[in-house]
């Protein structure tokens, strides 16, 4: 492929474009001036910003969603392969573009930052991205989520700086050739796709063998699931360690992300950005959308945050950062186990993340991509946290009504979940 392939490509269609990776794409060529087009199977804050920018979206899959001047398609991988516009675009003989290659091309010739991580990946991309902007480097970024101040995903840099998330999800990083990669962690995930952790640390292992002798691996040398990972490579190796700031001053709570931004410094350093400011930039952070956002006040005085975790060891960090943050104050979580096969594998782990919290109220499971398994259940979940604080309830609705009932002033409810369980908190709020 040409390197000036996205270049010469004028009507571009996005086969599911509500993905917060690809919808940066999608931003990025409506800002050149591209014409986008694009199909969802749910609208979306990210389909919102499209539209305002002018990108034509239909709600559903369908071949004729595709225009008839379309040159090329880019398509998320979560999508199935009898998708009927992947079809009719394979019968048209349009140039296709997965997701991971369509960034491959992206960062092409870019001093590409790449990070990847089973957990934290979103906040250290936008810490990085903060400490570059603020240092005027200028960099181009790539986050799975939006960025305050910016109000998106995408951000265009007109220097050689390519900041980018880089996910393990079917090995989707291993289409990009990072100059600095970081290891934030690796934790059991997707496991209806990887093997085993095993498998998991492979495919990480290969990603890292991508950088060259003369440029940088950032990760915690001493993290039992990441050492193995780093035997044998040939870039120079710096231990997040060695820039963790325990008096760090975060307006995000919890270690965790003190954790994240010692990341954030190890990149500063690299790039030779002063590190007072550097830490200035870091203590200004305000987190991004879905990362225990912070949504507002009830009329009632009730607190409303908001948080994307769907992994056992998100939910367990978010929830601790919360308590230390709160206090004694009476948290409720609204929770959204996101996939039957994650839920399923992970039960014990989920049936332990929620120690923090006061009440669980577990809807029903977001299938996102899978079929149907009645093997699984939030009802299970809830049977395995064996609490009587933690209910089951077969929709929103049900929740809101509980809540509505239950919260008192100064209550904290966090919602968390990969799907739209943050619906219910925003309800409260109307």
């Amino acid at each position: 492929m040409q390197k000036s392939f996205l270049a010469e490509s004028k009507n571009i269609h996005f086969i599911g474009i509500g993905g917060i990776g690809i919808s940066a794409i999608a931003r990025m060529f409506l800002l050149e001036g591209k014409k986008v087009s694009g199909s969802d199977m749910s609208d979306s804050k990210a389909v919102k910003e499209l539209e305002k920018f002018g990108a034509k979206i239909h709600i559903g899959h369908f071949a004729e969603n595709i225009p008839k001047d379309t040159d090329l398609v880019i398509y998320t991988i979560a999508i199935d392969k009898n998708n009927p516009e992947l079809k009719e675009a394979i019968k048209r003989n349009i140039k296709i573009l997965t997701y991971p290659e369509s960034l491959k091309e992206v960062s092409k010739n870019k001093y590409t930052i790449a990070v990847s991580g089973t957990h934290g990946k979103t906040t250290t991309t936008a810490m990085i991205a903060k400490i570059m902007i603020d240092a005027g480097l200028d960099p181009t970024v790539i986050v799975g989520s939006f960025l305050k101040g910016h109000e998106s995903n995408f951000i265009a840099g007109k220097s050689k700086y390519f900041v980018v998330e880089a996910c393990e999800y079917r090995r989707s990083f291993l289409n990009i050739k990072p100059t600095i990669a970081l290891i934030t962690n690796i934790d059991n995930d997707h496991l209806d796709y990887y093997k085993d952790i095993k498998d998991i640390q492979n495919a990480f292992g290969e990603f890292i063998l991508e950088v060259d002798k003369n440029n940088y691996v950032v990760a915690d040398i001493n993290n039992k699931a990441v050492s193995p990972v780093l035997k044998g490579i040939k870039a120079n190796i710096i231990n997040s360690k060695d820039f963790f700031e325990k008096d760090l001053k975060l307006k995000i709570p919890g270690e965790h992300n003190k954790e994240d931004a010692s990341f954030a410094l190890a990149i500063a350093q690299i790039l030779g950005i002063d590190k007072s400011k550097a830490i200035k930039s870091l203590e200004e952070f305000t987190g991004t959308w879905r990362r225990f956002e912070y949504k507002g006040e009830t009329k009632n005085g009730v607190l409303i945050y908001d948080d994307y975790g769907h992994h056992p060891t998100e939910i367990k960090a978010t929830l601790s950062g919360a308590r230390e943050f709160f206090g004694k104050k009476k948290i409720f979580v609204a929770f959204q186990p996101h996939l039957y096969s994650r839920t399923k594998i992970l039960l014990n782990d989920f049936a332990t993340a929620f120690g923090d919290a006061d009440e669980i109220l577990v809807a029903p499971i977001f299938a996102a991509r899978e079929k149907f398994d009645p093997s699984i259940t939030s009802e299970i979940l809830v049977d395995k946290i064996k609490r009587a604080k933690a209910l089951s309830f077969n929709n929103f609705s049900e929740i809101e009504n509980y809540l509505s009932k239950k919260l008192k002033k100064d209550d904290v409810l966090i919602t968390i979940g990969a799907g739209d369980i943050y619906k219910v908190g925003e309800n409260l709020l109307s």
